[in-house]
């Protein structure tokens, strides 16, 4: 639409248009009449899915003002609504300081069906020219290795090859960099271009440096991004494992420290183009965890961000100010509380040449007699138990059932070992470490800080045990105060992780869903400090929150997803927090309590005990699922041996291009499987109907996404989405994206999924399951870290800004633009985009 032909809206007055919200919510409830003074929540026995519903028919209404789902919390009445209308100033914001800069100009661009065809060939090709590299460079190691004789001899030359590996692997992608790349500047790169490709395969060889694993929290991370070309200062911490693409484009100024899961990528894509731009970070900032610092951002001196928050393109931080929040606004509250310790150069130093030491003297040479135990040992098993012979005759039928049974040996006695490591290991160094007391960082209690926090994480046991009454004993197994005063069956999710877990408490009957990360560590750039952290009773917590030590919320709380945790303020109890910053609502509404849950004790004894023997069988199908995957592993590396006399060196090339496919096919035809068997579909229950237990099984076979993710930035990971049951688009870009459900998400064309961006069917809200479908439609965008809940639609062509909550059954019209923690409309449009009067009704730009 033109907006200097569109026609002028005329607000309705305050009274009629508290009169017109009430209409809208009598609609929606199936009332005849409505009360303008009626609480939303309490009176109508409204939910938030029901909100938001209310929202977008408001927003279809161009007489009316548009509300958003901070509004209605905060003014849940229409009399209310319609006053807090009556008074804004129907104007937009002004953007940000150099924001205009910021954005791509221009419509969007769309590759060609050959371009996009040519990329793919291009990374196919270059994947299986980096394959073969990798496979000579092993090939002559495996030669010299094998010409060696006992057991000294054997242990130097494969300290001496783990050494080539890693210096090779470790420098590779640096001079790959400079020679493809040289320096990044801020520019745009069309998507599926050359240009692309060139970008993708610096990505990918940057962010999958074999010396990764030890670069976390450690001065080796500095150095790294320095050769790649960033600006880094002394005494960096970054204990973030996402690693930034375009580091000339980056700035971090000594004593910084940056978090775990925070982004800070230098790149973003939208609107058929890929843009690069600077993040500068100054001196002594802190950044947050599970925070995104988005492109043409700037951090000043001594400035912090807080957990869960986001800089958006154009924001400053000013020196020595604390903000948080998605978009972060100024805040009164400090997350820098601890005080640093002195750490020379030469202690930092020392660490990183420890750290390089144990990589080169003990985990390669493990890792290879692991290897050896796997082709020359494991063989030896079938005589020893009567199973026949030794040999690997895979032509022979009876060899199978052998291996079936050495394989299940292994998988069972590797997976003892490890809970065995993780239980006992982490309780003989606990007694080190204190809380309450601040240490200096690479010295004795900081190593036994890093293997405890490594070792009490191991997520096997989280999947095999999440989501069932089982999860609550293996907590506590690894130190985890965990009361079993109430249990439910869903006390916690999968995907937990914990600084150190002997400091963690939780209260009788609270519930935790998939992503919570407790931070009972707090860290400066030279030291960290270890405190309790008690998540009350009666609790609720939803999906990826981060949770401070200090946090100010006590018994029966609702945390909603993503919630910025306060730091500040009086001790909530009762109520339910929501968005970043938080803002209370309702703990609950009578509507969430009308779900068939048990209504007598013995009632809730029976559902409990037939949901822990329903979710028992899941475990037991999960742990087939992995020691079958496990098999098949065993049975192509035993092959690789016998072929290897043949082949040569090219046969490691052909090891990783089969294992990737295996991977990928084995858990993609499982997940199917899951899906044909009980087919997916919206539902409302409660967590003790054995439609929820389904669902639960479910979860433990959808173990696919994890395996694409390898196909980030490439054709393929559409086409992965596609065999998983996602109906997707043409030309979908997708970075890094987390989809759960995929039969019930619907993509068009030339969507793009940025890194970390999460596309989520489902909510458990305390004792309630919900899902739906998730449409998003043709030229949409979302952000880095950004989340799309159950029962959306975004329009075509509309945009949702990093680390935002788009929430259930919210409609974003098309060409519109949102982001926030609740999402609303943003007044910053997207390339080619702008504020239509259908995207923000009663709110008509004037033109010129």
């Amino acid at each position: 639409m033109d907006l200097t032909e569109s026609p002028v809206v005329r607000p309705c007055p305050p009274d009629e248009t508290g009169r017109a919200f009430a209409d809208v919510m009598a609609e929606l409830t199936g009332r005849e009449q409505v009360p303008v003074d009626s609480n939303f929540f309490s009176d109508l026995g409204a939910n938030s899915l029901m909100m938001a519903q209310f929202c977008a028919r408001v927003r279809k209404r161009p007489e009316l003002p548009s509300v958003s789902m901070k509004d209605v919390y905060r003014t849940p009445t229409a009399a209310g609504l319609a006053a807090t209308a009556a008074v804004s100033e129907p104007v937009e914001p002004p953007a940000p300081p150099g924001l205009e800069e910021s954005r791509p100009a221009g419509p969007r661009r769309r590759a060609s069906p050959l371009e996009y065809l040519g990329c793919g060939v291009l990374q196919l090709l270059l994947f299986a020219a980096y394959s073969l590299l990798t496979a000579e460079i092993l090939g002559i190691g495996t030669d010299w290795l094998i010409a060696g004789s006992g057991i000294l001899s054997y242990y130097l030359r494969s300290v001496a090859f783990g050494a080539a590996v890693l210096v090779i692997g470790g420098t590779l992608p640096i001079a790959l960099k400079w020679v493809l790349v040289g320096r990044w500047t801020p520019r745009e790169i069309r998507l599926w271009s050359w240009g692309y490709v060139r970008f993708w395969l610096v990505k990918t060889l940057v962010q999958r440096n074999p010396l990764l694993p030890f670069f976390s929290g450690s001065p080796l991370y500095s150095l790294y991004l320095r050769a790649l070309g960033a600006k880094i200062g002394r005494g960096v911490t970054a204990l973030s494992g996402f690693v930034p693409v375009c580091t000339d484009l980056l700035t971090i100024g000594e004593g910084t420290v940056i978090c775990k899961d925070t982004y800070f990528t230098t790149y973003r894509a939208e609107g058929g183009v890929l843009r690069t731009g600077r993040v500068d970070i100054g001196a002594h900032a802190y950044l947050g965890e599970m925070s995104v610092v988005d492109i043409d951002t700037r951090i000043g001196d001594g400035a912090e961000l807080g957990h869960a928050s986001a800089l958006h393109p154009g924001q400053t931080v000013p020196d020595g100010e604390s903000w948080h929040g998605s978009p972060a606004v100024p805040a009164d509250v400090r997350y820098r509380r601890v005080e640093p310790r002195s750490c020379g150069g030469v202690r930092r130093a020392w660490f990183a040449v420890r750290q390089l030491l144990f990589a080169v003297l003990v985990a390669v040479p493990l890792a290879l007699g692991v290897l050896y135990l796997l082709l020359v040992l494991a063989p030896q098993v079938s005589p020893v138990l009567g199973l026949g012979s030794a040999d690997l005759d895979f032509t022979d039928a009876k060899f199978y059932g052998k291996a079936l049974v050495v394989s299940a040996i292994l998988f069972v006695g590797m997976r003892l070992l490890s809970f065995a490591v993780s239980v006992t290991v982490p309780r003989l160094l606990n007694p080190l470490l204190k809380p309450g007391e601040t240490y200096r960082f690479y010295g004795p209690r900081h190593a036994a800080h890093r293997v405890i926090r490594r070792f009490s994480n191991a997520r096997f046991f989280k999947d095999v045990f999440g989501d069932s009454a089982a999860i609550v004993h293996y907590l506590r197994s690894v130190g985890c105060k965990v009361s079993k005063a109430e249990q439910t069956g869903s006390n916690f999710g999968q995907q937990e992780k914990f600084e150190n877990p002997f400091l963690f408490a939780a209260g009788a009957g609270t519930m935790v869903a998939d992503g919570l990360s407790v931070l009972n560590a707090e860290y400066t750039s030279t030291s960290f400090r270890l405190s309790r952290v008690r998540v009350g009773a009666k609790n609720f917590l939803g999906n990826h929150i981060a949770y401070p030590a200090g946090a100010r919320t006590g018994d029966n709380c609702l945390l909603a997803t993503k919630v910025l945790v306060p730091l500040d303020g009086p001790l909530r109890t009762n109520v339910g927090l929501l968005g970043s910053p938080s803002f209370e609502i309702p703990r609950s509404v009578d509507r969430d309590s009308q779900l068939d849950h048990p209504r007598t004790p013995a009632e809730f004894r029976r559902a409990l005990a037939a949901k822990t023997r329903h979710n028992t069988v899941s475990m037991l199908l999960f742990v087939l699922c992995q020691w079958l995957f496990s098999f098949g592993l065993i049975l192509l590396a035993w092959a690789s041996k016998i072929y290897y006399a043949k082949l040569g060196a090219p046969l490691f090339a052909l090891d990783v291009v089969g294992m990737t496919l295996y991977s990928v096919a084995y858990f993609v035809a499982v997940e199917r499987i899951a899906v044909l068997v009980r087919p997916q579909h919206p539902i409302s229950c409660s967590i003790y109907d054995r439609r929820f237990w389904r669902h639960e099984r479910f979860w433990k076979a959808a173990s696919a996404t994890d395996r694409i993710q390898l196909l980030n930035g490439t054709p393929f990971k559409a086409m992965a989405w596609r065999l998983l049951g996602a109906k997707v688009g043409r030309r979908l870009f997708d970075d890094g994206c987390f989809i759960a459900e995929k039969t019930l998400v619907r993509l068009g064309d030339d969507v793009t999924l940025n890194a970390g961006s999460v596309v989520q069917c489902h909510s458990q809200e305390d004792g309630g399951f919900k899902m739906d479908r998730i449409g998003i439609g043709s030229d949409c965008s979302v952000g880095v870290n950004a989340l799309v809940h159950y029962g959306v639609r975004m329009g075509s062509g509309s945009s949702l800004a990093a680390n935002s909550f788009l929430m259930k059954g919210e409609e974003v019209p098309e060409n519109a633009s949102w982001g926030g923690n609740p999402a609303h409309w943003h007044s910053l449009p997207g390339p080619g985009q702008h504020s239509p009067v259908d995207a923000r009704p009663g709110r008509r730009r004037t033109p010129g």
